[in-house]
């Protein structure tokens, strides 16, 4: 994932991401929490690319508050326990805890570009 720089042409570092699919949305979580400097990106620019497979896409990028969208976060929280949790249990389990600015609070949907 790259979001863009504040010129909106350049951009960003490609950063690796934990993604998931859910509700047939693709999600990120940033694994640093809401202090992540790509989900800063993220939500000052709202735009970006993503790298799949070796294709890029270019990306809009949509907030999601984990407060006003509790069954939508467990459905994601599910999703990264399925993906990712025999894995690295210890890393999953950060990803989906409740801790305070912590990934959960920093999750991004990844949306085709409009």
């Amino acid at each position: 994932m790259a979001p863009y720089h504040d010129d909106m042409k350049t951009i960003g570092t490609l950063t690796y991401i934990w993604s998931v699919v859910t509700e047939n949305n693709l999600y990120s979580r940033a694994g640093y929490g809401q202090n992540s400097r790509w989900y800063q990106a993220a939500k000052a620019q709202k735009s970006g690319r993503i790298s799949i497979g070796g294709e890029e896409y270019v990306v809009d990028f949509e907030i999601i508050s984990d407060k006003e969208n509790e069954a939508l976060m467990v459905a994601i929280d599910q999703a990264y326990i399925e993906k990712y949790d025999k894995k690295d249990h210890d890393s999953t389990q950060i990803m989906i805890s409740k801790i305070p600015n912590g990934p959960r609070t920093a999750t991004v949907r990844v949306i085709p570009a409009s």
